[in-house]
């Protein structure tokens, strides 16, 4: 009888640890690159490559690429419409079919300030096009996010955000994003990126690190 109970004990050991191998007990991290690239006064190139995993190096996720034209109506409003292709792991440690997906995306950036505090307001409509073990659909998805930047030094500074998704279906509720980081500036045209941040959906949430570089040039200035 006590072989018995110690092997169920084994069993119930071994399942508890299985099941908690899952991509919510794993700290995954995005490497990300932002580009923005003035081409005029009022118009610039916004380009971005993220590359994301659901542990800290290893079990790939996704890969996606992000261009897009900007247009500055003032300091405070500007709007950018572009184009994202993404291949997309859905699964965690076991095999499934790749999410393929072509987007088209508009964004509408509110600039504002709260004394020391940059504040950007964004809302972000995106049309998907999704193709998954042969099967085409298509969805709707709009995002508001709140993004806050404060400076600690000159060539330092914190920021954070919150970010919600809803979805153009009969279950609206996608996921909210929440984090914080850390900016430093290396010149005028480059900063590192150190990050984390949380995701909740309707029925689970993930926890991951940013790791990114932000480029920055102007063609528009001459140059010998």
């Amino acid at each position: 009888m006590n072989k018995k109970i110690g092997f169920l004990c084994l069993l119930f050991c071994c399942f508890k640890l299985q099941a908690q191998s899952t991509a919510e007990d794993k700290l995954g991290t995005w490497y990300m690159y932002n580009g923005t690239h003035k081409l005029s006064k009022n118009v610039k190139l916004k380009t971005s490559a993220h590359f994301r995993y659901y542990e800290l190096a290893t079990e790939y996720q996704q890969e996606i690429y992000r261009v897009g034209i900007n247009y500055t109506f003032n300091p405070k409003i500007n709007v950018t419409a572009g184009g994202v292709y993404s291949i997309t792991d859905t699964s965690y440690k076991s095999d499934a079919p790749i999410l393929y997906e072509y987007r088209f995306y508009q964004d509408l950036n509110i600039k504002d300030n709260w004394g020391k505090i940059k504040v950007k307001h964004r809302v972000r409509l995106a049309q998907r096009f999704k193709r998954k073990n042969l099967i085409n659909t298509v969805a709707h998805r709009i995002r508001y996010g709140l993004f806050l930047n404060y400076p600690i030094s000159k060539n330092l500074e914190t920021y954070a955000f919150s970010e919600l998704f809803i979805k153009f279906a009969s279950k609206a509720y996608s996921q909210n994003r929440t984090g914080v980081g850390l900016l430093k500036k290396i010149s005028s045209n480059l900063k590192l990126k150190l990050g984390y941040f949380y995701t909740k959906f309707s029925n689970s949430d993930l926890h991951r690190l940013q790791l990114g570089v932000l480029i920055n040039t102007d063609f528009t200035k001459k140059t010998i």
